[in-house]
């Protein structure tokens, strides 16, 4: 792909797509089919970059993984890795490293886990200081609190409950929450303070339910594990990724529509289904079916919103796009876990807005955004190695204004063909 893609507008944007699986979904599948007991065969997964580091680690570590037919053959190791020592990258996937780290850490053996400089600069700490009050050994190999990391063997004890903060990541409650039933014992997690991105732990307790674990939650405050180890379900079938969904829901609502995503609809596990709420805020007509949802765009500009999407962060990235082509000041709110993704996504995203007009107030967990007449043409936007702010400011096409991505194919950490089914729009 070239360096730098020059989208040309769409125009009225219609259209049906099919969206490719879930990473969350699939990354954590992909684990749990690993440490269950039997073999698991994976329809749906998702074929992109953080998926295939998971699947090189595992792999790593012992676990046989094949392609069979349209599915992947996933060999369950029964609850222990074979291997005991491995040194392993795992590249910008937080999906992966997580999880990968809670589980190591819990299973015991000899490992190092690394990856890209951003995911050294990606805060750990919480999950570590979780996982060595209850006797796992986890070394820093650079600056405190940050990976790289170096996993050695511990002894775990679950007498007293399992304290995580849930202000920063919703990605280590998920991680212990995968990770404490290796250790076949009750166990009960409490999280400090309020916890963040409450719906991809819910994906967590739906897939963990899944391979025959159940949680029981208090609130979101406290979760019991009873002590089961994973089994595997035989035969199990990702769900399409609303994440994505997003920007070509969202080209519907710029572009006229009506855009219709299949795999995506009302029975969703993913709490990113929720932008439609965003696109009905903002005018847009939104029809939903079981396994689909489609829009249509209003007749004259967008509403601006104020809205607090702390549970749709990565879909909250495209609303900031459409805010570009309201009708007054849009205001996103509870967005602080931004600024520890792939980038600083809210330095990235006011820089990005700003060089199309527009005025934007970035504060530590929200941005302002007031939109100009009309975006400004030909733009060339900086994407930082994140593939959802490639993937949002395409929607400039959508909205009738021409635009240039640079480093296009950073898109193929979850989303390797996005453009082309993006334009297919037109």
């Amino acid at each position: 792909m070239a360096e730098v893609l020059e989208l040309a507008p769409l125009g009225a944007a219609s259209g049906m797509v099919r969206m490719p699986g879930s990473k969350s979904i699939s990354n954590r599948v992909l684990l749990l089919a690993a440490l269950a007991a039997g073999d698991t065969e994976v329809h749906g997964l998702l074929e992109a970059d953080d998926t295939r580091v998971m699947r090189r680690a595992l792999a790593a570590l012992g676990v046989e993984i094949s392609r069979a037919a349209e599915a992947w053959l996933v060999r369950g190791a029964g609850g222990r890795f074979p291997v005991k020592e491995a040194d392993l990258h795992l590249g910008n996937a937080g999906t992966a490293f997580r999880p990968l780290a809670a589980a190591l850490a819990v299973l015991g053996g000899e490992y190092v886990m690394r990856g890209v400089p951003r995911m050294h600069e990606r805060p750990i700490a919480d999950l570590v200081d979780a996982l060595r009050a209850i006797g796992a050994r986890i070394e820093y190999l650079g600056n405190e609190g940050f990976p790289p990391l170096a996993l050695h063997r511990g002894s775990i004890t679950l007498e007293e409950p399992v304290r995580v903060k849930g202000d920063v990541s919703s990605q280590f409650l998920s991680a212990l929450l995968m990770a404490l039933p290796l250790a076949g014992k009750a166990a009960e997690i409490q999280v400090q303070g309020e916890l963040i991105s409450k719906p991809y732990v819910q994906i967590t307790l739906n897939v963990m339910r899944r391979f025959g674990v159940d949680v029981r939650r208090s609130g979101w405050q406290s979760f019991a594990l009873l002590g089961r180890r994973y089994a595997s379900p035989g035969k199990l079938h990702v769900e399409a990724d609303a994440s994505s969904a997003s920007y070509f829901l969202a080209a519907g609502a710029l572009g006229g529509g009506p855009v219709r995503v299949e795999g995506v609809g009302r029975d969703s596990i993913q709490g990113d289904v929720r932008f439609t709420e965003v696109l009905e805020a903002m005018g847009a007509a939104v029809a939903l079916g079981d396994n689909w949802t489609e829009v249509s765009g209003p007749p004259g500009k967008l509403r601006a919103i104020d809205m607090d999407l702390n549970h749709i962060p990565d879909a909250a990235m495209t609303a900031a796009v459409l805010a570009l082509f309201a009708n007054g000041a849009s205001t996103i709110r509870n967005i602080g876990s931004w600024r520890v993704k792939e980038t600083d996504r809210i330095a990235a995203m006011a820089t990005e807005l700003r060089k199309f007009g527009a005025r934007v107030e970035a504060g530590a967990d929200f941005l302002r955004i007031t939109p100009p007449a009309r975006p400004k043409e030909d733009v060339l936007v900086n994407t930082y190695d994140d593939h959802r702010i490639a993937m949002s400011f395409a929607l400039l096409a959508a909205g009738g204004v021409p635009v240039r991505i640079a480093d296009p194919a950073c898109v193929a950490k979850t989303f390797p063909d996005f453009f082309a089914q993006f334009m297919q729009l037109a």
